[in-house]
């Protein structure tokens, strides 16, 4: 019969299991709304999109709203349909006003606000993206996008807190959009030149006079021909005709 000699060990191996556990589900939710891709050029076009998870086991999303940055406006912003809800944009006025293509725009689009139609929200356990497209991208390090979420229940998960440089994530952490300075632009190909006319084609003397001297030897041949023909011609007038 075997017999268990170290008891303590395995209460101390059981307990720390258990605390363990607890500990895990005690700590915070990893999931949050994020911006896909995270990461873009300056002064750039982009298509993105607005991942919202919903964190809640009993209740829906039905609404998601996204605020753009003030600091940060872009002249350009257009979503895509997504089945199942409306989407409402809100603008602002922007002083300077943006220049976007050589036109000089006084309005930005300060919210998005997406709302779900009836049993189409987003269930417990689900995600839901919405697309959007933006630019051109501000000449910024990033834009900090808050986003609030709107439960069935009426509970409200706000995420709003911006990001602290090399600290911990904050709990409930905004969106954020990094953006990087464009590379230096390719230098423009150079343009092929123009093909020379066919009669001036090649710059070496000795072509070009090769060229010249057969045009001479031609033109004078024609001319000994023409000057033969005419002889004969004139013999021939001047020749009494034969008698039969």
């Amino acid at each position: 019969m075997i017999r268990l000699r170290r008891p303590a060990a395995v209460a101390t191996l059981t307990l720390a299991a258990v605390a363990t556990a607890v500990l895990g589900l005690a700590g915070p939710a990893s999931a949050h709304v994020t911006i896909n891709p995270k990461e873009a050029t300056q002064g750039g076009y982009g298509r993105f999109a607005f991942r919202v998870p919903n964190e809640s086991d009993t209740a829906s999303t039905v609404k998601v709203e996204v605020v753009l940055p003030e600091n940060a406006p872009v002249g350009s912003v257009s979503t895509m349909p997504v089945p199942g809800w409306t989407v409402q944009v809100e603008k602002r006025k922007v002083d300077p006003p943006l220049e976007v293509h050589g036109s000089q725009l006084t309005e930005a689009v300060a919210k998005l606000t997406w709302t779900a139609s009836a049993n189409s929200g987003v269930k417990p356990g689900e995600f839901q993206e919405f697309p959007v497209s933006m630019g051109p991208l501000p000449q910024v390090d990033q834009m900090v996008f808050k986003v609030l979420q709107t439960y069935s229940d009426g509970n409200v998960a706000r995420w709003i807190e911006d990001p602290t440089p090399g600290g911990e994530e904050p709990e409930n952490p905004a969106p954020v959009l990094t953006l990087t300075a464009a590379s230096a632009s390719t230098a423009p190909v150079a343009e092929a030149p123009a093909a020379a006319p066919v009669a001036a084609r090649g710059d070496d003397d000795s072509d070009g006079g090769a060229g010249t001297a057969l045009g001479v030897a031609g033109l004078v041949a024609g001319l000994a021909g023409l000057a033969l023909g005419g002889v004969a011609f004139l013999r021939t007038r001047r020749e009494p005709a034969s008698k039969s």
